[in-house]
């Protein structure tokens, strides 16, 4: 991260223009999440997506700590919904990033271990 000033929030991901550039689907969720069915419904459908088309999925929680690893929003903006974030990548070669790589390494991993979904706690700091 560069020092000071405002942190530039990620492009938004535009899976209507170029499904092709989703590499990878976060789903997020904090335990009062756990009793939603309706947002289980939406992660399963989800994953089924990205199984078809192959996109790496990760589940997370913690909530608060993806918020703040992602930036707070510019003020009098309207709260994100951070449940399912998708990450893009317009190469053609969408591993290339060290970071994406490490996570798709990791997915496939917890695939090899029968571990379909990965999960990851983010721990406050």
């Amino acid at each position: 991260q560069g020092g000071g000033g405002d942190p530039v929030p990620p492009d938004p991901p535009r899976p209507r223009s170029d499904p092709d550039s989703v590499v990878l689907c976060v789903l997020a969720t904090d335990e009062e999440d756990e009793g939603d069915i309706a947002l289980q419904i939406h992660f399963t459908l989800i994953q089924a997506f990205c199984c078809d088309n192959d996109i790496h999925i990760l589940r997370v929680s913690g909530m608060q700590r993806l918020a703040a690893i992602l930036g707070e929003p510019e003020a009098g903006a309207e709260p994100r919904d951070l449940h399912c974030l998708l990450v893009t990548n317009p190469h053609t070669d969408a591993w290339k990033s060290p970071g994406l790589a490490e996570v798709a390494s990791y997915c496939a991993e917890s695939r090899d271990r029968n571990q379909w979904v990965p999960y990851v706690c983010l721990q406050e700091r």
